[in-house]
């Protein structure tokens, strides 16, 4: 899926639960939100925990039933749908729980919705305790589900006692309260529908091809690499752009070259992922890169533990990178085709290309990296990120101008290769 994990910020997650919590405690307490923020998080989580607390001694209830938590999914029927959503999102995602509260409320939910089903389908395709047979199963189902609204309750019964420790508590939680998920899905508009409903169609049906797969030894071509990349992240960026267009009727303008655009975005996101996770995936006997660019370098996969610092491995490294670097500078231009007026949605996109830069930055510096948490984006790069979009977002010139400067190192200097960003020209 698309999205980059930031350094664990605790203070972070406790503000964004206790705004969550604020919607449903504080209404009718004549405090104003904006002077609720200036509170040091702390501070706010306390309040929150002695409303609850107070709350619960007022209706006889202990603490632990009263208190909204991931831990009891029961206790999330208390929330409201925009509630409800936020708070799985901030368990299973802390980027996308930083990115898409900033979207116009009228997408808000169904972006929400359409990444807690990817997730699902993310659920399903991690999980170590099934086979590929099963895998293949839940996800054809599960493609059932969300085109019918279905059976949901039934899927999340014979799902969730499969689901092993290794799988997030969140992700847990997730499956159990699969149907009111799909319950909010079906409340959207019909074309809104069926956007999330194509997204997942391609994803749970792409996704299970690579679970019969041998990947310990990498995949054989770049084309294998863009057809991967699509069906777990540029079907998303489709998915987005059909979602934008639906809601302003000035950028369905743009449309066709949207959809287009969309799909090199999110394989630049995925290849930025990619690159990052290289070790953990390694150390599950998964292996995403192309054998083809190594190749061109002299450098074979079946040696990547046991060679990682040889040349021609960190010359194939760089090459992936300046790819990705190339689907990146696609991203900008999808970015800058949207209003300048509508900074919600700028800031969605802008904030995620520019945390993949700053990754791909890192990697680049440290090319004999052997752990993710190595270039993993600090905390104070994402305040940075926000900062500059922020005051940059509305100015397509400044933006083009960050981005190239900031991302001059990525290129690798008398090497290119030819990358196609339309979904049409790929051998799916």
């Amino acid at each position: 899926m698309i999205g980059l994990n930031t350094t664990d910020d605790i203070n972070e997650r406790f503000l964004f639960s206790a705004n969550a919590f604020s919607s449903q405690l504080i209404k009718g307490i004549y405090i104003k939100t904006t002077l609720l923020c200036k509170l040091p998080t702390n501070t706010l989580l306390l309040i929150a925990i002695n409303l609850l607390t107070h709350l619960g001694r007022y209706l006889n209830v202990p603490m632990s039933e009263s208190l909204i938590s991931l831990d009891n999914p029961k206790s999330l029927s208390q929330l409201s749908d925009n509630d409800f959503q936020a708070f799985l999102l901030e368990g299973v995602s802390r980027t996308f729980a930083l990115t898409i509260p900033q979207l116009p409320q009228k997408l808000y939910g169904a972006v929400a919705n359409a990444y807690l089903l990817c997730r699902i389908v993310d659920t399903i395709e991690d999980e170590v305790s099934l086979s590929a047979q099963q895998k293949k199963y839940f996800c054809s189902e599960f493609i059932e589900v969300v085109k019918t609204g279905n059976n949901a309750e039934l899927f999340a019964v014979d799902l969730a006692p499969l689901l092993s420790d290794q799988t997030i508590p969140a992700e847990h939680t997730l499956i159990h309260v699969l149907p009111r998920v799909i319950q909010i899905t079906h409340s959207l508009d019909e074309a809104q529908i069926a956007a999330l409903a194509c997204c997942v169609e391609t994803m749970a049906a792409g996704m299970p091809i690579y679970q019969a797969q041998n990947l310990h030894n990498g995949l054989a071509t770049l084309a294998d690499l863009d057809t991967y990349c699509y069906y777990v992240a540029g079907c998303v960026g489709e998915m987005l752009a059909k979602l934008f267009c639906h809601y302003s009727p000035e950028i369905a303008q743009h449309e066709e070259k949207l959809l287009s655009l969309s799909v090199s975005f999110g394989q630049g996101l995925q290849m930025t992922n990619i690159l990052k996770d290289i070790w953990d995936d390694a150390q599950r006997g998964v292996c995403w890169l192309p054998q083809d660019i190594f190749t061109e370098t002299g450098f074979d996969l079946k040696n990547i533990s046991s060679e990682v610092g040889q040349e021609g491995f960190t010359k194939g490294l760089e090459h992936l990178i300046s790819i990705a670097h190339s689907h990146l500078q696609n991203a900008l231009t999808y970015t800058l085709m949207i209003p300048t007026y509508e900074t919600g949605i700028r800031n969605f996109c802008l904030w995620a290309l520019g945390m993949a830069v700053l990754t791909l930055k890192k990697i680049k510096k440290n090319l004999d990296f052997r752990q993710s948490d190595q270039v993993k984006i600090t905390r104070k790069s994402v305040k940075t990120t926000i900062l500059a979009t922020k005051l940059l977002g509305r100015s397509n010139y400044m933006l083009s101008l960050l981005f190239n400067i900031t991302s001059q190192d990525l290129k690798t200097p008398d090497w290119t290769y030819s990358i196609e960003s339309s979904k049409a020209n790929l051998d799916l």
